[in-house]
């Protein structure tokens, strides 16, 4: 059996999913689809704790189905930003994986990952997929992929 990793940029599929289709991502029917006839070795949703309540009861929701969640403290800065940043806790957590699976699936449509995915496949020889919106996903993240599943009506909640 084909044996998967998969590593959800929480923040990022929210973001483009609401921007584009003005939905939220449906993180069950994802997990039906992408994990049907593999085994899953490992699950990550990497996310920003605000704290509040709804956020997490959103957080115990990725648990059950099957994710282990990763926070980061939300920080507002004193110009008004915020920062709330997890490419270098995905990527490391993407490259140790990579050893023990047959496929890394990536939720997100940053192009900074589309080194990560030419790496991960040039040293440890395993097939990527990437999950995100057509129009807000990096054409060079797409192109980094094996596999590239474009989220749809089927998707969303």
């Amino acid at each position: 059996m084909e044996k998967i990793a998969i590593f959800a940029d929480v923040q990022n599929i929210y973001y483009t999913t609401r921007e584009h289709f003005g939905r939220q991502f449906n993180y069950r029917a994802f997990w039906k689809k992408a994990c049907a006839g593999r085994e899953v070795v490992s699950a990550y949703a990497y996310a920003i704790d605000r704290g509040d309540a709804k956020q997490r009861g959103f957080q115990n929701t990725l648990k059950n189905i099957g994710f282990q969640v990763k926070l980061k403290p939300y920080i507002q800065r004193s110009d008004g930003s915020a920062k709330g940043d997890w490419d270098v806790g995905i990527t490391l957590d993407m490259i140790e994986q990579a050893a023990n699976v047959d496929t890394l699936i990536l939720l997100s449509g940053d192009g900074d990952f589309d080194l990560l995915l030419q790496k991960a496949r040039q040293v440890y020889g395993v097939r990527t997929e990437v999950y995100g919106v057509s129009s807000l996903t990096a054409p060079s993240l797409i192109n980094a992929a094996d596999r590239f599943f474009p989220i749809n009506e089927a998707l969303l909640m």
